[in-house]
Order: C-alpha cells, then sequence, then structure tokens
C-alpha cells in the first residue's frame, strides 16, 4: 500500500531525514521508534504531504504521490492523526467528526457506528466542544475524526503521549482491531516499546534522521531497541 523510498528532506540548511525508507501493508502496522528529534514525525509529514521531500520517492496503492499536495493525498485515502490532536476546540465533538466528510461525498457522509463501538464515550459527548474534553479524550476524537474519512491508511503520530493509561489500552484495542479487520495500513510512529511491540507487525528505529534498525516485529530484540530509545 505505501512504499517510502529513500528519502531525505531538509528544513532549510538542516536535513531531517537520510534516505530513509519504509513500507506499510495492508492489514499491518508498521511501527516508527526512536528518541524525540530523531525525525520520526518529519517521516510522517512527507508521508501526508505536509513537508516536501528534495530526494527519493512516496508511492501509495502503486501510485508515485511523491509531489502531490497534502489534500490530494487525502482524497486518495490517507489519513492523519497529528502530534497534539490538533481538534477543533470551539466545535463540538459531532462537528469535529463531521470535518472528516471532506473527501466523502453523497451516502458515505455518515458517522459509522463502529467509531462509538471504538470509543463509546464520544457518543455520550457529540455535543460538547472538542476542547472540553480531557486529553485522552480528544485523542480519542482525533483518530475517530481520521477513520470518518474511510482511510485506507492512517498515520498515528505518538497517540499515547500524555495519556492516562486506561485510554492508552483503549487505543491500543482500537488500533488492533483496525489492523484486522484487513482494510487499511497502519503508521504508527511510538516512543512506548511496551506499546510498539504489543502492535508492531513490522517496526523501523530511527537515529539522527536515519532508520537503524528494521524488520518483523516477531524478531523485535527489546535490548537493541530500547538503547535507541532511551535518553
Amino acid at each position: 500500500m505505501l512504499t517510502v523510498e529513500n528519502i531525505d528532506l531538509y528544513y532549510g540548511a538542516a536535513q531531517a531525514l537520510r534516505r530513509v525508507s519504509l513500507r506499510a501493508e495492508v492489514g499491518k502496522i508498521t511501527c516508527v521508534m526512536g528518541r524525540n528529534g530523531v525525525g520520526k514525525s518529519s517521516l510522517l509529514r512527507a508521508i501526508v504531504g505536509h513537508q516536501s521531500v528534495r530526494a527519493g520517492s512516496i508511492h501509495f496503492d502503486g501510485q508515485d504521490i511523491t509531489r502531490m499536495k497534502a489534500y490530494e493525498r487525502a482524497r486518495m485515502g490517507i489519513a492523519y492523526v497529528p502530534q497534539g490532536r490538533e481538534i477543533f476546540p470551539l466545535l463540538t465533538v459531532q462537528e469535529n467528526l463531521e470535518t472528516g466528510f471532506a473527501r466523502l461525498s453523497g451516502k458515505g457522509r455518515a458517522i459509522a457506528e463502529e467509531l462509538f463501538q471504538l470509543f463509546p464515550v464520544l457518543k455520550s459527548m457529540l455535543g460538547r466542544r472538542g476542547g472540553d474534553l480531557s486529553g485522552g479524550q480528544q485523542q480519542q476524537l482525533a483518530i475517530a475524526r481520521a477513520l470518518v474519512m474511510q482511510p485506507r491508511l492512517i498515520v498515528l503520530d505518538e497517540p499515547t503521549e500524555g495519556i492516562q493509561p486506561s485510554i492508552i489500552k483503549d487505543i491500543g484495542r482500537a488500533i488492533s482491531y483496525l489492523r484486522d479487520q484487513g482494510k487499511m495500513a497502519i503508521v504508527l510512529v511510538e516512543q512506548y516499546f511496551d506499546f510498539a511491540r504489543e502492535l508492531a507487525d513490522t517496526y523501523a528505529v530511527m537515529e539522527r534522521g536515519e532508520v537503524v534498525l528494521a524488520g518483523d516485529g516477531s524478531t523485535m530484540v527489546e535490548s537493541d531497541v530500547r538503547r535507541y530509545l532511551t535518553v
């Protein structure tokens, strides 16, 4: 579904990514791990089109999207859950969810009951403003908003950051459920090793803008990965 090949990304004169490659397949979770500032979020921004790359290529479902705009990628079914959630604080939960209709048309513009099965708390809060929700509830809303798009690829940037343990478990179960449906590919950026190990079908560990470890989740060696996660 997604193939990233040898991309370089710069912010001005500073190089953030160096020949980074990554693959994501339908029905599987690809986890990207590493310390803060190693390029994980830059990789996701390149995938969704928020930051252009200087070299390399990005293909989605066999099509070269390297130079496509972010909205064009969204129309193709690429959904993004950014770090920090970025929900609309003055819109209600219902209105936040409905922003996901942008890529849909006609009868497809509906909020699936499945979303409320994944995140039951949202159904009871449809009339509340997004900014009035707790951090964990906002994270659930951000994921649900992305799912309203009916994506073929969902990209999540540290969905467990600053979230209480009970909601982390709920988010983990939701991501596992989405994988098991076999309808989308999932790319997950994560710093918590235990959370990533439970979910990863494949993984990539980054350091200073490069992928330094990669492989199947079943072959992940904890000691090898943790030395790139600890400060």
